[in-house]
């Protein structure tokens, strides 16, 4: 993949100008293979660099006083990995490869340097982290309230959106399943057959959908 994964998700939002994306391309000028199973980043360790994963998939998440993991979310092509952790001594979360990964890692000297010229993108940055936070909102507030089978449901929609945002031509491609005629599944390739079924019966709402942007700087 060449130019700037992290510029195609951000173009997704607002047409970005020449300057925006060399300043984005630069940011993953260095890029490191991971090992499906490698910690990136471990929780309370320090952790100078943050990372735009351009391959694969991660996950972050907590390790609880009994020992066992809680899964916090999903990384995809396109996520800046670690920026949870940016105004923080220790990293709060560990985020480990689900698959072999390729990832740009950058430090937080660059980061700044980023928001200070370029300030349409780091309010870009902001507007991703509240629309992460926000479906992190619908996901805890979904867990009292529903099925296993439309929590399932909501994690493959939300999963098929976000890895569109750098590869077009996906449908799904998960070993988990449905029932009732709402997917299909063969090959290892999940095919969403009835996606309203399923966002009615997951509740689930698009949140990269829906957004006002009017207020953005002018770019750079």
């Amino acid at each position: 993949m060449s130019g700037s994964c992290f510029a195609e998700i951000l173009g997704e939002l607002v047409r970005l100008v020449p300057g925006e994306r060399a300043a984005l391309e630069r940011l993953e000028e260095r890029q490191r293979h991971i090992r499906r199973g490698a910690i990136l980043l471990r929780e309370n360790e320090s952790a100078d660099e943050l990372y735009i994963l351009r391959k694969g998939l991660v996950m972050s998440y907590v390790l609880l006083d009994d020992g066992s993991r809680q899964i916090l979310r999903f990384h995809f092509p396109g996520d800046v990995l670690g920026i949870s952790g940016i105004v923080y001594r220790e990293s709060p979360e560990t985020l480990c490869a689900l698959s072999d990964c390729v990832v740009c890692p950058f430090d937080r000297q660059a980061f700044s340097a980023l928001c200070v010229a370029h300030p349409r993108l780091s309010a870009l940055i902001l507007v991703l982290c509240q629309i992460e936070r926000v479906a992190l909102t619908d996901r805890l507030a979904a867990l009292g309230r529903t099925s296993a089978k439309a929590r399932v449901a909501a994690l493959l929609l939300e999963m098929r959106n976000r890895l569109r945002g750098t590869d077009k031509t996906i449908d799904k491609a998960f070993n988990l399943g449905l029932e009732e005629g709402m997917i299909g599944r063969e090959s290892g390739r999940v095919t969403l057959i009835d996606e309203a079924a399923m966002a009615r019966a997951a509740n689930y709402v698009n949140r990269y959908e829906g957004l006002d942007l009017s207020w953005l700087p002018e770019p750079r």
